[in-house]
């Protein structure tokens, strides 16, 4: 449920709407729009006044800084590394083939192809085409961005493509074939919503869609699963669960294991409390784990991860663990679990994944990854121990990603291995046999040897030792006078770790500057207690982490106040604006990317209801601690203030752009100066709906801070 609920929550870094779907945000649909806002106007996000303003705002901010040669360069550096034929063409693996999508100068919304492992192996492989975007595009006269598929096993030859409008979340779902690679004529086809579907067999799916008034949560996410057969229209759909409006989101699933088959549904109440049930004919049994626990399935076993400390049958388990059981006795009322993995002040679990036989963690020692390959027993001795073998470690400052396996039919795994100065490199293996071997190998963008990376930890305000990475020119003077770009997130469980960027390469450390990753409270760098730490009234914390940090800096001489910049997007942003209203005084530039930032309507725009779990309702007494952490609300007037840029997507149909709009015209209302703003009509939550756009953000938001910093 974390991975798929995550990712409506995670901003963007700098490396890399459908409103009839989205809550209705203009002012007369909300009775509790505050009278006393002169900008409630800006909320109506296609309405011809706002976007006049949107426009004159854009040309304002394009003539200041996209009007020049510098952004030519910076924009066209990092589209090349974003166009780059040389970058890895990341695969999944469905069956015989491995399965790619692939964007580049010739295919700006991308190509879907394939291929098989012998061909993946050649330096430039021989890809079978299926779907082509853009080709798509010019003949139905559309901008489809691709936003996925799900793919009906074993065969593999029915998919379920999602295809949004503009980059947002909402999605038109159409049935594709791949032996014909065209959609099917009368397949399963959904309007553009936010939907969830999932095959059941070739002629069953289970959906969550907008089925009319009523059938969608408070947070604009699916509220109804049914069954759907083919040849009957939507509406004669089955029922199968009916959450409630406060739920966050309800979904069905059918697991197509060979010999496992089963069929789940999951009811999100919030981001961090879910139900799982094991649908058993026209009965649901519920997997009785806490409900701040997530739950999953694979053959034999459940596998439980705890949020929170859970004591049963007489055993404690501690918060960040992972517990194995045998699902069959534990739905019979069984409570006996393995500990494959306990947490220490140092080392938290970041993921997991399953081969056929065994189970590979991603671990985390102070926010650097390693592995370990866990091989359960037999099931004719269900209760012998788990063995345990660590894989070959990366390289020091760096982080490892499980990129695919096939749980379903081998061993095999893909490893991503990358780290700030060093190009991805992309590692096949099978558990058991020899090491894993290096299959592709990202080019580099910039010279890494120019530069060092080091990690620092900073006593917070409360005491708390805080991490953060920093990238700088080797033999650097500590003076004070190095343009510096702090960036953050701090939310939803994220951990921030090391990770190559070629556009930040080229884009700001070959400029000179130096670039820092704070690993502040919010984040999941230390497990589940990071991630509380900064919960709700304690949301504070992060952003006395991340100004610990600057000052860190300032002190350590790496830079000063004047030459500081921040940058962060979505939660991101917010931490964003809290620096602009709390601690101005650390900064010399910010870069404020899809921001929340008027948290007393957070919960009526967009998405926001689905984020109450992270910040608290503002319409209840939560109001009295949430208050504190609002920007609009609390920036004014006589502040002083750094220069700022707010930058957002009409088409952001999560966190929307009405805010970053809000906080821009309140702040030069106000009379404040260097205040700017720009909106681009596509790409969503990435604020970019193809390469292009998102290098034209991107380049614009590194020439401004370093226009400010110097």
């Amino acid at each position: 449920m974390k991975a798929v609920w995550l990712t409506l929550a995670l901003g963007v870094t700098l490396a890399g709407m459908n409103d009839s779907h989205a809550r209705d945000t203009t002012p007369a649909a909300t009775a509790t729009a505050a009278s006393d806002d002169p900008f409630l106007w800006l909320e109506d996000i296609h309405g011809e006044r706002a976007l006049d303003w949107v426009k004159q705002q854009n040309a304002t901010t394009a003539k200041q800084f996209v009007d020049n040669a510098e952004f030519a360069h910076t924009r066209d550096g990092i589209l090349e590394v974003l166009d780059s034929e040389a970058r890895i063409p990341y695969v999944n693996r469905m069956g015989d083939h491995l399965y790619n999508f692939w964007r580049d100068k010739a295919h700006p919304r991308g190509i879907w192809r394939r291929t098989t492992l012998a061909e993946y192996r050649k330096a430039e492989p021989a890809w079978e085409l299926l779907l082509d975007v853009d080709a798509l595009n010019q003949t139905e006269g559309r901008r489809w961005v691709f936003k996925g598929v799900r793919c009906l096993k074993p065969a593999y030859e029915r998919c379920l493509v999602s295809l949004s409008p503009d980059g947002g979340d909402a999605v038109a779902v159409r049935e594709f074939s791949i032996p014909h690679k065209a959609f099917v004529k009368g397949g399963f086809v959904l309007p553009v919503a936010k939907s969830e579907v999932d095959w059941i067999d070739e002629d069953t799916l289970y959906v969550g869609t907008d089925f009319g008034p009523g059938s969608m949560t408070e947070s604009s996410y699916p509220r109804i699963a049914k069954e759907w057969k083919r040849g009957t229209p939507l509406a004669a759909a089955t029922t199968v669960y009916e959450g409630k409006p406060s739920d966050l989101a309800v979904s069905a699933h059918h697991d197509r294991t060979p010999g496992y088959e089963r069929d789940f549904v999951s009811v999100a109440r919030d981001f961090y409390h879910s139900d799982l049930y094991q649908r058993l004919g026209d009965k649901l049994a519920r997997v009785e784990v806490p409900a701040d626990a997530e739950a999953e399935a694979h053959r034999d076993w459940l596998l439980v991860r705890t949020r929170s400390p859970w004591t049963v049958d007489g055993s404690s388990y501690p918060a960040g663990a992972l517990l194995a059981a045998q699902f069959g006795s534990f739905m019979a009322g069984k409570r006996h679990f393995t500990v494959l993995f306990k947490p220490d002040a140092h080392t938290s679990l970041d993921s997991y994944a399953w081969t056929k036989n065994h189970l590979i963690l991603n671990l985390m020692d102070d926010v650097k990854s390693r592995l370990e390959v866990l091989s359960p027993p037999q099931m004719a001795t269900p209760d012998g121990d788990w063995k345990r073998v660590a894989m070959p470690g990366a390289p020091a400052m760096s982080t490892i990603n499980v990129v695919d396996t096939d749980p379903d039919h081998s061993d095999e795994y893909w490893l991503d291995v990358t780290g700030f100065l060093a190009p991805s490199s992309l590692e096949h293996g099978v558990v058991g046999d020899a090491a894993a071997e290096t299959i592709k190998q990202a080019p580099a963008f910039f010279d890494a040897a120019k530069f060092a990376v080091s990690q620092y930890f900073v006593q917070s305000k409360d005491g708390t030792r805080v991490p953060y990475f920093e990238i700088a020119p080797k033999g650097i003077k500590l003076d004070g006078s190095n343009r510096t770009l702090l960036y953050g997130y701090g939310g939803f469980e994220v951990s921030l770790q090391p990770q190559y960027s070629g556009s930040v390469g080229r884009a700001w450390l070959e400029r000179g500057g130096v670039y820092v990753i704070a690993n502040i409270r919010g984040g999941g760098e230390y497990g589940p207690q990071w991630h509380q730490a900064a919960l709700k009234a304690n949301r504070p914390r992060a952003y006395e982490d991340f100004a610990a940090v600057a000052e860190d800096l300032v002190k350590r001489g790496v830079t000063s106040a004047r030459h500081l910049g921040a940058e962060g997007g979505s939660n991101g942003g917010l931490l964003m604006g809290n620096m602009l209203t709390m601690y101005p005084q650390l900064f010399g530039a910010i870069a404020c990317e899809v921001p929340l930032l008027d948290m007393k309507r957070y919960i009526h725009l967009s998405a926001g209801a689905s984020w109450m779990a992270e910040y608290g309702n503002p319409d209840t007494a939560d109001w009295g601690f949430i208050k504190t952490f609002s920007p609009y609300q609390n920036v004014r007037k006589d502040g002083h203030y750094p220069p700022v840029l707010f930058y957002t997507a009409t088409s952001d149909d999560r966190v929307g752009p009405v805010q970053a709009r809000k906080m821009a015209a309140k702040m030069q209302a106000q009379g404040h100066r260097n205040v700017w703003f720009y909106e681009n009509l596509e790409g969503g939550h990435g604020a970019g709906a193809d390469n292009q756009q998102s290098a034209h953000m991107h380049a614009m938001a590194y020439d401004f801070l370093w226009d400010q910093l110097k």
